[in-house]
Formats: structure tokens, C-alpha cells, sequence
């Protein structure tokens, strides 16, 4: 009896020793997460702003290397998500409602239930931006413009289905009027076109407009119930007459199957970041829009943005 339990205890250690790179999660390798939309647009720098601190929150030896994936407004890095190996070392951001929107006007690489929702980072309305020399000043003056001239002002966004494309959507709905949609990879790459003329205005959310606020730019309206003090004696599109309350949710996810312990402790790891006062100085810009919720209770929210969304639907299928 005891020559076979020493040879067990033996056989156990051996097993143990051969585990592949001796460590469980998170110290086995780097975590992927993926970002969406180029370089420079409010998700990457949430992403790289965030990394550090998570590391920190997970503890041990846990390292995150920021990949951008862009193109489809969101959808391949969607894709990617979905199809990635649940063992944790991939994991990236989600936009809303681009998120949910894209499965449901077109055959997408994926669908939203193939994604475990981990937790939501921030709560971002949209914001119409324009250079400060613009012709057109006011939301009045564009849409008095556009009714005179359908489609002879031309926005900005960061591609079909996303929050910034659901804007100019719902202001189109809203107004009845008709402008030119100009798709992007990330407002890292349409600030630019904006500030060279090769576009005339550009639907941003308030973050991103806090990034590339200078004397050259300045916010129009913001698509919110609120006022956002950050953002200075701007209206709301509903104080101007024009009902449009359009946000983008971000947040993070991981494949479906990813296991409970992980989930949880990458849940509980966003939620000590965004409660970190060093972590929320660091992101002076993103501070006003933090809105942490867990991923159950954000799951839940989605169906209330996909009710809003199917009036889109079918012009999305034009």
C-alpha cells in the first residue's frame, strides 16, 4: 500500500511538473486585446490607457499587448473574438450598438450570443463635430442647408453600423433630410480629413472630441440627455429641437466558452481600474463617460438597443 502510494504521489508530481509552462492564467503568455478601429480613435487609446492597470489587477506575472484589428465597423475583430481559443489570452473591446447592429442587417461572420460579454467600460455619446470655419455652424444651418441640397454636406464616420453611422441615421430619420456618409477605420484617421477640408463635419463620440479639441474644431451639439460640462456651453440636439440620443458603449468580451473564473476575475479587474483614482487622472479625457456595469447586467441592456435599432434595419438593406 505504501509502495503504491508513493509511486501515485510520484506520478502526480511528475504530471504537474510537465504542465506546460508551469503557471495557470494569466502568466502562461501575453493577453490579445483586440481593438476594432485604428490607432488613435477613443477605443485604442481606452485599450492602451487600460492595459497597464489591468495588468496590475490581475497580479502575477500578466501582461496585455493592445492589437488593432479595424475594418467593417467593428465586425472582424468581432469575428475574430468569436472564433478565438476560451482559454483567456484573447479577449478585446466591443462597440454598441455597431455591435449589435451588424448581425442584425446583414449576414455577419458572427452573432452576438457567440461573444461572452465580460463588462462594460464606458458610456460615450456622440458629438457633431466641425472645423471652426465651417460654413454651416449649427445643426439648424445643416439641416436648412441639407433640404435645400440633399446630400451636399458630407460626415464622417467610423463605418456602417457604428454609433457615429447611427447618428447621421437618426438625423436623417429625425430631420428628414439626407446627407453624405464618409466611412473611416477610426476617428484616429477622419480628424485629419476633417481638419484638411475632405470632409465637412464628423460624428465623434465626447472622448474622442476631447482628444482632438483645439482651436481649429469645435462641438456642435451632443446626441445625449444631458449636458456634459467637459464639453462647455455645447446643447443637446433635444434642447435644439431634434430628438437624437445616440451613444457608444464600450466595453469587453471574450469568446463564449470562456470559463467563469476567468470572466470573473477579468471582470473584477475593469471594475478596480475604472475605480482607480491614478487610472481615471490618467484618462482626463475619458473620465466624464466611465460607466462600469457588469457583463450580465449589460447583456441584459442589449435588448433594449436592438428595439431601437430595427427602424434602421431595412435602410441598412438598401
Amino acid at each position: 500500500m505504501r509502495h503504491q502510494w508513493i509511486k501515485r504521489m510520484l506520478g502526480m508530481l511528475a504530471v504537474t511538473l510537465c504542465a506546460p509552462g508551469f503557471a495557470a492564467w494569466p502568466d502562461d503568455q501575453s493577453i490579445e486585446l483586440v481593438v476594432g478601429f485604428a490607432p488613435g480613435g477613443g477605443t485604442d487609446l481606452m485599450a492602451r490607457a487600460m492595459a497597464p492597470y489591468l495588468e496590475k489587477k490581475l497580479g502575477g506575472r500578466a501582461r496585455i499587448v493592445v492589437v488593432n484589428k479595424p475594418g467593417a465597423g467593428g465586425e472582424i475583430s468581432s469575428t475574430y473574438l468569436s472564433r478565438a481559443k476560451p482559454d483567456g489570452y484573447t479577449v478585446g473591446f466591443i462597440n454598441v450598438p455597431g455591435f449589435v447592429f451588424i448581425p442584425m442587417y446583414k449576414k455577419s461572420a458572427y452573432q452576438t450570443e457567440d461573444l461572452r460579454i465580460i463588462a462594460r467600460v464606458v458610456d460615450d455619446p456622440s458629438v457633431l463635430m466641425a472645423r471652426k470655419d465651417a460654413q454651416f455652424g449649427s445643426i439648424d444651418a445643416i439641416v436648412a442647408q441639407l433640404k435645400k441640397d440633399p446630400g451636399s454636406l458630407s460626415f464622417a464616420t467610423s463605418g456602417r453600423g457604428t454609433s457615429g453611422h447611427l447618428s447621421l441615421l437618426k438625423l436623417q430619420q429625425v430631420a428628414q433630410v439626407k446627407g453624405t456618409d464618409i466611412a473611416y477605420k477610426g476617428a484616429g484617421e477622419f480628424k485629419s480629413a476633417l481638419l484638411g477640408g475632405h470632409v465637412d463635419y464628423a460624428f465623434v463620440s465626447v472622448a474622442e472630441f476631447l482628444v482632438a479639441n483645439n482651436e481649429s474644431v469645435r462641438a456642435i451639439t451632443v446626441l445625449s440627455p444631458k449636458r456634459f460640462e467637459a464639453l462647455g456651453p455645447v446643447p443637446t440636439a433635444t434642447e435644439l429641437g431634434f430628438n437624437i440620443l445616440i451613444s457608444s458603449e464600450r466595453g469587453i468580451a471574450g469568446p463564449k466558452a470562456l470559463p467563469n473564473e476567468i470572466a470573473s476575475r477579468m471582470e473584477q479587474a475593469i471594475e478596480q481600474t475604472l475605480k482607480d483614482p491614478v487610472f481615471i487622472a490618467s484618462v482626463k479625457n475619458d473620465a466624464p463617460v466611465l460607466a462600469y456595469m457588469p457583463g450580465a447586467a449589460w447583456t441584459q441592456s442589449l435588448g433594449a438597443v436592438q428595439q431601437m435599432l430595427k427602424p434602421f434595419v431595412s435602410e441598412m438593406q438598401d
